[in-house]
């Protein structure tokens, strides 16, 4: 590899040819500060924060653009660098709305703590034009306050990284906004609600909409049950919301807080992946019994569901039947639960905490109602639920861990590892495995679909048949899956797309962490260990094997693939056009 030498503040630092100012810096232990910057995603040296002073270079440059050259001497804390950037901040700080008290960003605002590193006060120099923007609330799951945007375009490019491209900058000078085209509301665009524009946005300007009050009011309500459910990798992520390590499982605490906040049961999400995985096994293994449409593709992610209706409607057919498992865990929570308890499911209040923005759509889709009503009534995400402990008080670092109620809380390792792309595949194989063979399998480590790659391919060896699987995650990757399987290449018989890249682990109601982290640090990765990890160590790690689900199907939904199981489990979609 070609090296380059250069100094950054005096430091001798060599660095791989092609580098840039600022990932040079980091090898000489400096961080430059940005406020646009997201590597692969968002590299346009916009916001001007990043400038520094370089030999060769007329005038300051943006480091996270600008390449190095041999011999190059970089200052990067100079009185000029120093009174650029805060000028810079002023400027933006002059049409910020600064209603930083209320934000539901402050304290993890990066342009909040640039503006405290240099100085930046309230009114600064810059007193003039500000522009009112209304906040459009169309969308189930998220709110955009352009008032408080400062044209990053983070947005923009994660947005156009998932594929889909219905947001972007709209007039031009002081007039510039982020926006959908024609200034159509969100909810008019075909938006697959990933969230991803959220958990990339430096400031309070996106935010999910917010449905805790309900749920307070809710767990305040003495004549309601109020049950909450945690999606798989929300254990692996709520602990950075307490300053915990990224990818620590929390598990044992995220039970024992929600106990402390008044829930009547706290349930886990991993119980229906199990479910979801017998279910989405036996359709499998009936489609290739029974010459069924392939490849079959799960339908976990509801903003891959709501992509493949909008651009890809002929296409529904590939997409399994089988509720999500949020959407399940609600079906059995206001079916099997409520009847075996002897409650009224009207007065159940079913809640659950996911990683996903999507999902505040999810719940409110057609054919989504087993026992007459809506299987789950609030969608909260990881960052709504780290808000609800921080102001119940609960010092959540201390809490001791606690185990789950029984029986919709006991769970496999196959349903830990939904919430990392490639996990539930793994877990369907798993399960496929035993029931094509006829046999109890020891081998349930299928890793050739493990990583945070975005496509992933292998090939298995079943009961004599060769079962051809890809696994992707991020929309950009879904379309291209889709358009061989339009086109009759696919060679696959079974398909897993997640929506967010990395998995739900990477999900757009996750934990928001800054750019610098973002940068760095393999946020997937370390999240998802965390739940392989619990995986490796579990006893039971087949779906099929859980007593509870066995329990179910014998007792309740009278064996696997019946018609009371069909109809509490399965549902159904429709292609939506693009614009309205």
């Amino acid at each position: 590899m070609e090296m380059v030498n250069v100094k950054v503040n005096g430091i001798a630092v060599s660095v791989p040819a092609g580098s840039t100012i600022l990932e040079a810096a980091r090898y000489a232990g400096v961080e430059i500060p940005t406020l646009c910057f997201l590597k692969d995603i968002n590299e346009i040296g916009a916001c001007r924060i990043c400038v520094v002073e370089a030999t060769g270079a007329r005038g300051l440059v943006t480091a996270c653009v600008y390449p190095v050259s041999e011999g190059m001497e970089i200052q990067t804390n100079t009185e000029k660098v120093r009174k650029s950037r805060k000028t810079t901040l002023e400027l933006i700080l002059s049409t910020h709305e600064k209603k930083c008290l209320s934000c539901v960003r402050s304290t993890n605002c990066e342009l909040q703590k640039l503006c405290r590193d240099y100085g930046v006060e309230e009114n600064g120099q810059f007193d003039g034009f500000r522009p009112h923007y209304e906040l459009d609330t169309s969308a189930a799951h998220l709110v955009r306050d352009n008032n408080k945007c400062v044209l990053c375009r983070r947005c923009v490019a994660a947005c156009k990284q998932q594929f889909v491209s219905v947001i972007g900058a709209n007039d031009r000078g002081i007039d510039t906004h982020i926006a959908c085209a024609y200034e159509k509301p969100l909810n008019d665009v075909p938006c697959v609600s990933c969230g991803q524009c959220i958990v990339v946005c430096p400031t309070g300007a996106l935010t999910e909409k917010d449905d805790t009050d309900k749920v307070w009011a809710a767990l305040a309500d003495p004549d309601k049950y109020v049950v909450v459910q945690t999606a798989p990798s929300v254990r692996a992520t709520l602990g950075e919301a307490f300053g915990m390590p990224i990818g620590t499982n929390v598990e044992g605490k995220m039970v024992a807080a929600l106990r402390r906040m008044g829930f009547d049961k706290v349930f886990d999400t991993d119980f229906a992946a199990d479910l979801t995985i017998v279910e989405e096994a036996n359709e499998f293994v009936e489609r290739v019994k029974n010459g069924g449409v392939l490849p079959m593709i799960t339908s976990c992610s509801p903003g891959w569901v709501k992509f493949a209706e909008y651009y890809y409607p002929d296409q529904l057919d590939h997409l399994s039947t089988c509720k999500s498992p949020q959407q399940m865990g609600g079906a059995v929570i206001k079916t099997y639960f409520a009847e075996k308890m002897g409650i009224d499911p009207a007065k159940i209040v079913s809640v659950s905490i996911m990683p996903c923005t999507a999902k505040k759509f999810e719940v409110g889709r057609d054919d989504q109602d087993a026992a007459g009503m809506a299987d789950v009534d609030y969608a909260l995400t990881t960052r709504e639920l780290a808000r609800m402990i921080e102001r119940t008080g609960i010092k959540f670092t201390d809490l001791p861990d606690e185990e789950f109620d029984s029986p919709l809380g006991d769970d496999t390792g196959a349903a830990v590892i939904f919430g990392a792309t490639g996990g539930v595949m793994e877990a369907a194989l798993r399960t496929a495995n035993d029931w094509l063979t006829g046999k109890d399998n020891e081998n349930v480590d299928f890793t050739e679909v493990r990583g945070t790659d975005s496509l992933k391919e292998a090939t298995y060896n079943i009961a004599g048949m060769e079962i051809k699987v890809a696994v992707a995650s991020g929309i950009e990757t879904a379309n291209y899956v889709l358009s061989k399987i339009r086109d009759g290449s696919a060679p696959w018989h079974f398909v897993e797309i997640m929506c967010c890249p990395g998995g739900c682990v990477n999900g757009g109601g996750q934990p928001i962490q800054p750019g610098y982290v973002r940068n760095t640090t393999d946020l997937k990765a370390l999240r998802a260990k965390a739940l392989y990890d619990q995986d490796k160590g579990m006893k039971l790690r087949k779906s099929h094997q859980s007593p509870v689900i066995q329990e179910l199907y014998t007792n309740y939904f009278d064996g696997f693939g019946g018609p009371k199981a069909h109809h509490a489990l399965h549902t159904s979609y429709v292609g939506r056009k693009k614009f309205r």
